[in-house]
């Protein structure tokens, strides 16, 4: 299987011209032609980046389930609410559709976000094995599903701007709301980072 890489090909991720790559002494840098900007058939250090990002993600996903991401008081009374407790508290009122795209925006997207993220590292790698075609199915799904993370997010802070009504009534946003914010925008500083051509480089003949 031919890749551009191996055809001598590269694309510019700033214009998205397709253009050959010519060869260079050491340590020269190559640019596009049409936009001037520098020039890589791969993302430089996309596989160490995206599992910075990653493991960082993971780690933020603890505060993000175990603090409260929002505290609603009513006539003088009420308690925080962590993300996992907001859902159940939802589905006893009875709103159960809510809860259940609350649970999957705010807890189920952000983790399978970084798990599928984690096994297509691990086949890039070479410690799994997966077809291009399933990891690249894999990788549009995460590109599709990470925009739905920042829902929670949404609703706290149209919740928080709207609802003030003193004494009687107010929402008030919790720590762990910046948390899970967090591991949003982690999430889609990982996605990006991947570089997917990565994928068929493992079909790729090693004589291009």
């Amino acid at each position: 299987m031919k890749t551009g890489l191996g055809a001598g090909l590269a694309l510019c991720t700033c214009c998205r011209k397709l253009q050959r790559l010519t060869a260079h002494a050491p340590g020269c840098r190559m640019h596009c032609r049409r936009c001037g900007s520098h020039l890589h058939s791969r993302t430089p250090n996309s596989i160490r980046r995206t599992w910075a990002f990653t493991l960082i993600g993971l780690v933020m996903l603890i505060p993000a389930n175990v603090y409260p991401v929002m505290t609603v008081i009513y006539l003088g009374s009420g308690e925080p609410d962590t993300i996992l407790s907001g859902v159940i508290r939802l589905a006893q009122e009875g709103m159960l559709p809510i809860a259940i795209l609350v649970f999957i925006a705010s807890i189920a997207v952000p983790l399978i976000k970084l798990l599928g993220i984690i096994v297509l590292l691990f086949t890039v790698q070479g410690h799994w094995q997966l077809s291009p075609q399933q990891c690249s199915l894999m990788y549009r799904v995460i590109q599709f599903i990470g925009r739905w993370s920042m829902l929670d997010l949404f609703v706290i802070s149209v919740l928080v701007t709207l609802v003030d009504m003193g004494a009687i009534a107010t929402i008030n946003a919790g720590s762990g709301a910046s948390a899970f914010a967090s591991v949003v925008v982690l999430t889609i500083f990982a996605a990006l980072s991947f570089d997917p051509r990565l994928i068929w480089d493992r079909e790729a003949p090693p004589n291009g």
